[in-house]
């Protein structure tokens, strides 16, 4: 068995990797639990200069690593830049910050007379479960807070991603961290589960669907393993009547379209008060229309294939669904002639509950618009869903939104005329459906370690 790159804008087939054997992952295993018990040892400073230097050959090697990305997952090379630069940063901000973040921190007990603090320690080896959509950021948001902390870390990749799983592999490799430390395994989905099973593996973090977070998290807590899940969403902006729709729209179509419409946080249910409606159509279907959809390798493009035809499919499913059931389509909605995942700029509105458009995820360039009365409509169609990872509002009056978003949205972020993103210096991650734990941010570099008590008489 292999795992084959196919180019989702082509349909061809780029190049096939062969799976491992269990007794080539046993030996990659056992090599990495023996390399992190040394780098362990090493100190912050000598894990730092070497995630520096990760961060600059991530810039240098932009262009090869773009490139990478979008032939095999369909990204528009542009944003496929941007996403190689969001790497080299998250690798920059743990090498200069894990060291305080993970300081001992001490506790007062008077009392007692002893030292009393805390310790943060590595915990070893991590195994990371990761999807196609972001190739090289889901992986480093991973892996840069992990190696820093001390643990070593095992990547089983997307199988139509494989070129992006062994070029991060390199990237840490010609960085001059341990060649053991960090392991891509490209394995079948058994052989995966031999893996979360085996005793060299401490923790396992995901990102997926919410059916592959339920299995992973069933089967490591079964073995007593830490987990961290970052699963699906189904983001609500809120676009309430003091809104400037301009900006909103602005915002809401890049949020929408951001990655082909192929991101967990990305906006795709759209609140809009009554008195909005009909102008928020109008001009959501004016700018999203506006899209150049065709080859990601070209610099005009901004809407490239979706990753691969069966995902097309099953958005272009749940789409037609939708408007059986009573939805209407405003733009977009067919798929188009020739060859390509391809998949247009969509608009839908009259969404309304029970309807895929309305409680699904639609991993796609898909918006849809439901219609609320007021404020509190707003928040209970925004909270009427099993996802809980970002959500937004738009407002003139900024107390207002704030109220909003930190009382009243069910969700892990919440912006204020803005659209959710991640950044390094935030937690990240969901509530209900859409998983637990936190990536990013000092709460990310603690999820894998052990946080030991220490008391000293």
């Amino acid at each position: 068995m292999s795992w084959t790159a196919v180019n989702p804008a082509t349909g061809e087939t780029l190049e096939e990797y062969p799976e491992m054997t269990g007794d080539e992952v046993e030996k990659i295993l056992r090599d990495a639990h023996k390399a992190q018990r040394q780098w362990r040892t090493n100190g912050f400073s000598h894990r730092a200069e070497r995630m520096m230097r990760a961060a600059g050959i991530l810039r240098e090697r932009s262009e090869d690593y773009a490139r990478l990305m979008t032939a095999e997952m369909g990204k528009p090379l542009q944003e496929a830049r941007g996403e190689v630069e969001k790497c080299a940063w998250v690798c920059e901000y743990y090498a200069e910050n894990a060291e305080a973040q993970l300081a001992p921190e001490p506790v007062e007990t008077p009392d007692t007379g002893a030292n009393t603090y805390v310790a943060f320690q590595p915990i070893g080896l991590v195994l990371a479960i990761m999807p196609w959509n972001f190739p090289f950021w889901q992986v480093f948001r991973f892996a840069a807070p992990n190696l820093m902390a001390g643990n070593g870390g095992i990547l089983k990749h997307a199988p139509n991603v494989p070129g992006c799983a062994l070029a991060i592999e390199e990237v840490f490799h010609d960085a001059g961290f341990p060649p053991e430390l960090f392991r891509s395994i490209i394995v079948d989905l058994d052989l995966t589960r031999t893996v979360i099973e085996h005793s060299l593996i401490r923790g396992v973090t995901l990102t997926g669907s919410v059916g592959a977070g339920k299995a992973v998290a069933s089967q490591a807590g079964a073995q007593v393993k830490k987990t961290v899940l970052e699963l699906g969403g189904s983001d609500p902006y809120l676009i309430l009547e003091d809104a400037d729709l301009d900006g909103a729209v602005e915002t809401c179509v890049t949020s929408r379209m951001l990655n082909s419409g192929q991101s967990c946080i990305a906006a795709k249910r759209f609140l809009v008060v009554e008195s909005l409606r009909e102008e928020f159509e109008r001009r959501m279907v004016e700018r999203m229309s506006q899209a150049v959809m065709g080859d990601p390798m070209d610099e005009d493009t901004t809407l490239g294939p979706q990753a691969r035809p069966d995902l097309r499919d099953e958005l272009h499913r749940q789409v037609r669904e939708s408007v059986d059931e009573g939805a209407r389509l405003l733009l977009g909605g067919e798929i188009p002639d020739g060859p390509g995942a391809f998949y247009p700029p969509t608009v839908l509105t009259d969404v309304e509950p029970g309807m895929p458009a309305y409680h699904q995820e639609l991993f796609g360039p898909v918006a849809s618009i439901i219609e609320v009365g007021d404020e509190a409509e707003a928040i209970r169609v925004a909270n009427d869903t099993a996802f809980g990872l970002g959500a937004a509002v738009f407002t003139a009056d900024r107390e207002r939104g704030e109220r909003l978003a930190v009382e009243e949205l069910d969700a892990g972020a919440c912006f204020v005329n803005g659209f959710v993103r991640s950044d390094p210096r935030l937690p990240f991650g969901g509530v209900k459906e859409s998983g637990y734990g936190r990536e990013l941010s000092p709460f990310g570099i603690r999820e894998f370690v052990n946080v030991k008590a220490v008391w000293v008489e």
